[in-house]
């Protein structure tokens, strides 16, 4: 059966049977958080009963702080209700969603909850049961585009799980995360969620039945024509309360940030608070759960009611704004219901008619609608829970009164504010990668393919081998793709005696796409599957094969069209600058600063060599970095890392740095992109000269050549660079680099800028000796062959060291590079790079003379210093 999912892995029927597996698991973990709640809740009602009421602070401080512990270590971005990281997630930004955040989310909220804190679990339900969802999807086959709605139909699970409400759950998911009504999302939604409705019902895990409340209270429930006009304007109250409480909702998050304490002792001091208020009230607001029966039916009169009105709306404020891991359907629905409930006695008591039970339901649904934005949702919500006909045409009228008049006061939904404030712009016309979805199998695919016959042999496979580059072959018989071989599947059979075909050694019924397949497919199965080929096919006749050089080619020609760019797409997530959380400074001598960036342990001593001996050969300043970075949806300067190992880092290049007895400056910085941090310590610190470490490309025709961090240093910093690839022989470290050869490119512009530069890059090693090689890419040797040796002399005077000039036609540089420096003993080879090959990818021909830097560093074994003068002004 797995054989044959991972043939199929996009078939629609085995993602159906998903969704249903997706609402069994989350209506379980509705089930287990209820019970959690439940019972830690219950124990604390008991022991401030028995204790005192000095009980509810302490266990609001105690949990909240062990819930903060849990999220910082664990799971940073599970706090909050859940909902705008799905929302989030959806759109393809890089959130987490898997097990440990589902667990992590359960884990918080029961401790939250069961402490006290006036906040609903049906949100931590949704984003638990997304990511339930997520983790699914990676653990069986599923395409990115239905991996979207699985995790959607998660999203629905959960909700109908939490309220018992199956309908709104999969409305919830078309109206507000999804805003997508194609037929395999409303199928894998009305699975997962009626699933999730269903096996919640069957344990319990909903404590909301209004239905059940409004026949035990006696409610009159009762609409007449003559309320419509009243409905209309206190339905204008019932939006500025919901505006206004979306307002405080942001205020208190900006002032707990503004606090700066960790994230445990912030949701500590909102516990303490929280505890802190309930003592004080009434004991029913002790017990979550009788708090909301009590403001909902109103049977404590409208003073109580009142009083409790205002309280709740503070107690959500103080707990949501900490970071807690805690939603806000309860608290809306709570809140609407109780004003709903004044303004209904108000009503009745001026009219003498109408049902002030019926304006607390509509009033629920008007500020669910106010905050959400979802007034379809809203309506059903409180039907399915009432089950009362006569609420339809209240609910209809409020709710979209409510959402019009909501839009006007402020535009979009308190959750779409809250991911704004975290610096994440969803834009809803944008929700998958343009740049992904754009692209198709066909538009990448090779065209021509080299292909074998099934009845080939063993040794004429072989030979088929040895004759191509390539790794993979289709095996096609008249014209149809009947299976695929590659060099891992015929080492396979290499030392069998008895005669095989092609036919018996391939892998049948291949993994393949077809021509109109979106290339977020095609990655997807690349990468899941670990193929080196995807044969595209069409009516299973071979029509092209794709590679990964193939997709990377793709999207570096999109990526450097800016016509093919959406307008806007970069600011789709905003960036905040980066934020020092620990530096220390020394005296400024004002001749330079060298600027090196410390991360790897095992480079630091190296580097921090070099980098001092540069600065006392220059008499500049040491600049030490450490760099820690934080997820895209936190604040640099609110989020609580652990700075441990950054200062152990610094302590030890300043303790080398020392040595050389030169000023010495360190800092540590919290930020979204290193290079960006890089960039703008260079540009607030006057950064004469900026290095880096280089680890290398290992193949040198996939990804960036320096990798992402170094390449846009390289295009944007506008000091010095030196990039430096130590040697991966242990006693070639350790040896004296004695002899250096320098590949110049006579034609290079920058070459007397790397010259100058020279006599800093040999100042840690004594009495070196240069070999200049003059590289150029035309026939005219004798030219070159004077300019190099006048170069030779001059470099000599300067550095009183011995320089020999060698010049190299131009065939075969790369090899007469290395060739050379074998012969010559070379210990350091420093070479010139420049913007145009920074800013490329390696998708080119051996032969390409951009390449040759890359080669030559790759390829030689001792120490690489790449240098990049400063851009001229």
């Amino acid at each position: 059966m797995f054989k044959f999912l991972r043939l199929r892995p996009v078939d629609q029927r085995y993602a159906l049977l998903e969704a249903c597996l997706i609402g069994v698991i989350s209506a379980l973990a509705a089930i287990a958080l209820k019970g959690g709640i439940g019972w830690l809740g219950g124990y604390r009602v008991q022991m401030a009963n028995e204790h005192g009421w000095l009980v509810l602070p302490l266990a609001g401080f105690l949990f909240g702080g062990l819930t903060g512990v849990c999220l910082q270590w664990l799971a940073p971005d599970v706090g909050g209700g859940g909902i705008p990281q799905v929302k989030a997630v959806l759109a393809q930004f890089p959130m987490s969603l898997s097990l440990r955040s589902a667990l992590v989310k359960m884990l918080g909220t029961i401790f939250i909850l069961g402490a006290g804190f006036t906040l609903g679990r049906r949100g931590p339900t949704v984003h638990m049961g997304a990511a339930l969802a997520a983790q699914l999807t990676v653990w069986l086959p599923t395409s990115p585009q239905h991996r979207r709605q699985m995790i959607a139909a998660g999203a629905a699970a959960g909700l109908a799980a939490g309220f018992n409400t199956p309908i709104a759950g999969i409305v919830f998911v078309i109206e507000e995360l999804m805003r997508d009504i194609s037929g395999f999302t409303l199928e894998t939604a009305i699975l997962a969620s009626f699933t999730g409705a269903v096996v919640s019902r069957l344990f319990g895990a909903s404590d909301v039945n209004l239905s059940g409340l409004v026949s035990q209270k006696g409610w009159d429930v009762t609409f007449v024509s003559q309320e419509i006009p009243f409905f209309y304007c206190w339905e204008s109250v019932q939006d500025y309360w919901g505006f206004y409480f979306n307002r405080g909702i942001l205020f208190s998050l900006r002032c707990y940030q503004n606090l700066s304490f960790p994230l445990p002792l912030r949701i500590a001091v909102a516990g303490l608070i929280s505890g802190s208020i309930v003592a004080a009230l009434p004991p029913f607001f002790r017990d979550n759960a009788g708090l909301r029966d009590f403001l909902i039916t109103g049977e404590g009169g409208w003073q109580l009611t009142a009083i409790a009105l205002i309280a709740y709306f503070i107690l959500t404020l103080v707990a949501y704004g900490s970071g807690a891991p805690g939603g806000l359907f309860s608290p809306a629905l709570v809140l609407g219901s109780a004003l709903g409930y004044l303004i209904g006695v108000a009503e009745v008591s001026i009219l003498e008619f109408g049902s002030a039970n019926t304006y607390a339901l509509a009033g629920m649904g008007a500020m669910f609608t106010a905050v959400v934005r979802v007034p379809v949702t809203a309506i059903i919500i409180i039907f399915e829970l009432t089950a009362n006909f006569e609420l339809v045409l209240p609910l209809m009228i409020t709710c979209a009164t409510a959402y019009v008049v909501a839009e006007g006061l402020a535009s979009g939904s308190l959750y779409q504010r809250l991911l704004a404030a975290k610096g994440i712009n969803l834009r809803e016309e944008a929700q998958v990668d343009p740049l992904l979805a754009r692209l198709t199998a066909e538009q990448v695919m090779q065209s021509s393919v080299d292909t074998l016959s099934p009845d080939l042999t063993l040794d004429e496979t072989c030979q088929a081998f040895s004759r191509s580059p390539h790794r993979g072959f289709p095996v096609v018989e008249q014209g149809r793709l009947v299976g695929m071989i590659t060099q891992t599947d015929l080492g396979k059979f290499m030392s069998r005696s008895q005669p095989l075909t092609l036919q018996d050694m391939m892998t049948k019924r291949p993994m393949s796409v077809s021509p109109t397949a979106p290339l977020q497919e095609v990655l997807y199965l690349l990468n899941r599957y670990q193929l080196s080929h995807l044969p595209v096919t069409k009516r299973e006749r071979l029509v092209g094969i794709i590679t990964r050089s193939d997709i990377i080619r793709a999207e570096v020609e999109e990526l450097h069209d800016p016509k093919r760019i959406p307008s806007g797409m970069e600011q789709r997530v905003t960036g905040e600058p980066s934020y020092i959380i620990y530096q220390t400074r020394s005296p400024a001598v004002g001749k330079g600063r060298i600027l090196l960036p410390l991360a790897n342990p095992d480079t630091v001593a190296s580097l921090t060599e070099f980098g001092s001996a540069i600065a006392q050969f220059s008499q500049a300043e040491l600049e030490l970095l450490h760099l820690i970075k934080v997820p895209r949806h936190l604040a640099p300067d609110q989020v609580w890392v652990d700075d441990t190992i950054g200062r152990k880092l610094l302590q030890q290049g300043e303790t080398i740095a020392n040595q050389y007895k030169i000023p010495i400056h360190t800092q540590i910085r919290t930020t979204h992109e290193r290079s960006e941090a890089i960039l703008e310590v260079i540009q607030e610190r006057k950064i004469s000269l900026l290095i880096l470490g280089w680890k290398g490309t290992k193949n040198i025709f996939t990804g960036h050549l320096f990798g992402k961090i170094a390449s846009k240093l390289i295009r944007r910093a506008n000091c010095d660079l030196v990039l430096i690839k130590r040697s991966e022989d242990q006693k070639q470290r350790e040896k004296e680099y004695t002899r250096w050869l320098i590949p110049l490119a006579m034609e290079n512009t920058q070459v007397e800028q790397l010259l100058a530069l020279l006599p800093q890059l040999s100042a840690l090693f004594p009495n070196p000796e240069y070999i200049l090689c003059g590289v150029t890419a035309n026939s005219e040797t004798n030219d070159t062959q004077t300019l190099l040796e006048t170069r030779a002399e001059a470099l000599q005077k300067q550095l009183e060291s011995p320089v020999e000039s060698i010049g190299l036609s131009p065939p075969s540089q790369e090899n007469q590079v290395l060739q050379l420096a074998r012969e010559k003993a070379c210990d350091v080879i420093v070479l010139l790079t420049n913007l145009q090959i920074a800013s490329r990818s390696l998708i080119l021909e051996p032969s390409d003379e951009n390449n040759l830097p890359a080669m030559i560093a790759n390829r030689f074994q001792g120490t690489v210093i790449l240098v990049r003068p400063a851009p001229k002004t």
